[in-house]
């Protein structure tokens, strides 16, 4: 009996101590090289150029004062300049496939079998994608970075380190601006990021979360874009992403009997 009860108190006490283990978080820090700015923002852009193809199947929600729409797609991205999206609507059924390169695009309209040729322009993509976007940061958006070649040789205003996070700022005193980004520090993934006016208030603000690590490059599965000053907002799900894949190529055709209008 003496024994059984001894027992059960070792038991006890094990599952305590392992439960408050649980709930008291290990420093991320001990085992981890805390990184100096300049070498930080170096190697996040080095991870973001790792990317040069990049595929993604998942769910996309658009919110804008003219347009509130969810819709499955698939988005094939071949760096710098190559974008080509497809868009389902219920049981798979195609609705619409995008071919957009540095200066032409291709959207065609698969229910009206009716193809839109044209030059690449600001104008074009909003009327797109319903949100104010160039095409370089449209490719970023959808991988889910953000390109810091500009903060490559320039050292932030602020820099601080917030337990299992990086945060930057950077401030344009010209324009009075400013632009934060909050980096994990595990894996060097931009989490969220907040640009604001020279008011303070915040114009455009990015979350990302859900973080797959491939090819040694954390890949968010999840993306939230909020353009505030314009009331859009754009959230990605992705439920499969590839990187880097050999045998990745863009399968676009527009069919023989569409009708073609050129802008």
């Amino acid at each position: 009996m003496k024994n059984t009860v001894k027992l059960l108190f070792i038991f006890i006490l094990f599952f305590v101590v392992n439960w408050f283990s649980g709930c008291i978080p290990s420093k991320p820090t001990d085992d981890i090289e805390i990184l100096p700015a300049d070498r930080l923002v170096n190697k996040m852009e080095v991870n973001r150029r790792k990317v040069k193809t990049f595929e993604g199947k998942g769910t996309l929600h658009l919110n804008t004062p003219e347009i509130q729409n969810s819709t499955t797609f698939r988005v094939v991205l071949s760096k710098p300049d190559s974008v080509y999206v497809t868009f389902y609507g219920p049981f798979g059924i195609e609705l619409a496939q995008i071919l957009i390169s540095k200066k032409n695009y291709v959207f065609y309209e698969s229910l009206n079998n009716t193809a839109y040729e044209g030059s690449v322009n600001d104008n074009i993509l909003k009327s797109i994608f319903k949100i104010d976007l160039q095409l370089s940061d449209l490719v970023d958006a959808f991988i889910g970075s953000i390109n810091m070649s500009e903060r490559l040789y320039k050292e932030p205003d602020n820099y601080k380190i917030e337990y299992d996070k990086y945060i930057l700022t950077y401030i344009d005193s010209l324009n009075r601006t400013s632009a934060t980004y909050v980096i994990d520090v595990r894996d060097l993934g931009i989490t969220d990021f907040t640009l604001k006016d020279s008011k303070n208030n915040p114009t455009l603000e990015g979350k990302y979360s859900s973080f797959g690590i491939l090819e040694s490059v954390a890949v968010p599965y999840k993306i939230s874009l909020k353009n505030n000053a314009r009331k859009q907002a754009l959230n990605i799900e992705y439920n499969n992403i590839q990187i880097n894949k050999r045998n990745i190529f863009i399968d676009f055709k527009i069919p023989d009997d569409a009708d073609r209008v050129k802008f």
